[in-house]
């Protein structure tokens, strides 16, 4: 009997991808999603196929919780409200969202004897680093509401994990890109980049453009949350990233290229709570989960480009 997995936001953008890995790798998934940011299109052939089991809902219903982790062996923790701005506008909701509904699934994940807890955090916990590449040992410094509550709930997972009540471990993902990304007022980077390029619109950086960014494939994530996931390490944070640094001009110049586009380049006020510089020293993911990412995002971007061209 295969173990089963439960991955909360996996309906979304990379929890779909993390869910495409399960199926293939012969796991049994229950998907629970509230939607909000999620699509069923994203996982509807395994529905389908009766492979993955979706529980409709929000993470912070303790009944529901209970009910989606009945013989669960493993969790992903994907689910969270992950704008940076929006958490500015509303950061009393992202704290309820990303903590209330952290702290609910390993209280319940305790009781009903969850083996393995993979917690999905972000590289905003360390805000603008003090000296680069970041390492796991960075000074946090978190500078917007959506990274403090990211920081608090590595550190309710790791205080379980040490507590011995469950087996956890922490990902930092950096700028993770790919198929299924949709575009909305808090898109990425690229997403808004392609949107923009498709219409020989003008591309808008907010800052100068030198600011850098680690861009990491979609597929290349998928791999390190499964490898977390069936590796032996416990009570650690992990870096998840290229382990290479994007200018963003140097990202609007590729995409205008790759796309055939007309598309002028403009700049505006920096945003409040983004970062400066930031990119991944990914040693310890290679050395303790044998990760590698295998993409390079000039081929991802062009896969991107593909896939719109198909759509269309």
């Amino acid at each position: 009997m295969s173990k089963k997995v439960l991955v909360t936001g996996g309906a979304g953008f990379i929890g779909s991808h993390v869910v495409d890995r399960l199926v293939n790798e012969g796991y049994q998934v229950r998907v629970l999603d509230d939607l909000s940011t999620g699509k069923l299109d994203n996982i509807q052939r395994h529905l389908n196929s009766g492979k993955v089991e979706l529980v409709e809902g929000d993470i912070r219903d303790v009944s529901l919780l209970k009910e989606s982790l009945d013989g669960v062996s493993v969790v992903i923790h994907l689910a969270a409200l992950v704008s940076v701005p929006l958490s500015i506008e509303n950061p009393t909701l992202t704290f309820d969202i990303n903590l209330v509904g952290t702290l609910n699934l390993l209280r319940l994940g305790v009781e009903k004897h969850v083996d393995r807890f993979v917690f999905i955090s972000s590289c905003a916990v360390c805000g603008d680093p003090e000296s680069l590449p970041v390492t796991e040992q960075t000074k946090t410094n978190p500078i917007s509401p959506y990274a403090e509550s990211k920081l608090l709930g590595e550190r309710y997972c790791l205080g379980f994990s040490e507590r011995q009540l469950l087996n956890a471990v922490v990902l930092r993902f950096f700028n993770v890109y790919g198929p299924r990304q949709t575009m909305n007022d808090y898109s990425g980077v690229i997403t808004r980049f392609l949107e923009r390029c498709s219409q020989n619109l003008p591309l808008t950086i907010y800052g100068d453009g030198s600011q850098t960014r680690d861009f990491v494939n979609v597929s290349d994530v998928a791999s390190a949350v499964l490898a977390s996931m069936e590796s032996k390490a416990k009570s650690e944070i992990f870096n998840i990233g290229s382990g290479k640094p994007t200018a963003i001009n140097e990202l609007a110049k590729t995409i205008i290229e790759l796309a055939g586009a007309e598309s002028e380049i403009s700049y505006g006020q920096s945003r409040s709570g983004d970062i400066k510089d930031s990119y991944a020293d990914i040693t310890k993911a290679k050395k303790l989960l044998g990760f590698e990412p295998k993409v390079s995002l000039r081929d991802g971007l062009q896969a991107l480009l593909n896939e719109k061209m198909v759509a269309k």
